[in-house]
């Protein structure tokens, strides 16, 4: 595999690659968890994400719609995704509906052979710089994944939000809010 990443907006012919990049990242994150008994809710994260890739290429303008995805591609195969789009549900719920106006950074999954190599922070930075050309001034993310929250707190800061026991007892959700301009990657 050539080593040199590039990223891009998610084109139709980069579906599958990134629907393989789902299944395989999302089950890894749930095993990671200690979650990884949970198929159905696997299925429904991985089905989700790819009803949002469906979604984002079917709008009129892909090139500035609301909801759109970038691809990190080493060769021609894809290894990473992330997504921009409306605040999720449960952003909406752990802030009483006060980010509704703000879109979401999400769908951050990078292939497991390939992390810790810079990839993510490269898909995080390219949105950024996605969002500055389009004029939007903010974003959010969430995760109620531990050991994610833990790499959020490292680049964002301490969460706008923290939702305790959300998930059960000791499984808290966490919220970032993020000034784009001011958005540097650590």
């Amino acid at each position: 595999m050539d080593d040199k990443i590039t990223i891009d907006l998610l084109t139709l012919s980069d579906a599958n690659g990134a629907y393989q990049v789902f299944e395989t990242t999302i089950p890894a994150a749930f095993d990671q968890e200690g979650i990884g008994s949970l198929l159905d809710d696997i299925q429904d994260e991985i089905g989700h994400k790819k009803a949002m890739i469906h979604t984002a290429l079917q709008a009129e303008d892909y090139i500035e719609a609301s909801v759109f995805f970038l691809v990190a591609k080493m060769g021609d195969v894809i290894v990473g995704t992330i997504s921009y789009g409306p605040c999720g549900e449960e952003i909406r719920e752990c802030t009483d509906n006060r980010l509704n106006d703000i879109g979401e950074l999400g769908s951050l999954y990078v292939l497991p052979e390939v992390q810790g190599q810079g990839i993510g922070s490269a898909l995080i930075l390219a949105l950024v710089t996605e969002l500055q050309r389009r004029g939007i001034k903010q974003f959010c993310l969430d995760s109620g994944y531990r050991i994610a929250q833990k790499k959020w707190q490292r680049k964002f800061g301490e969460p706008y939000v923290v939702a305790k026991n959300y998930w059960g007892e000791g499984t808290d959700h966490m919220i970032w809010l993020c000034e784009v301009q001011d958005f540097i990657v650590k």
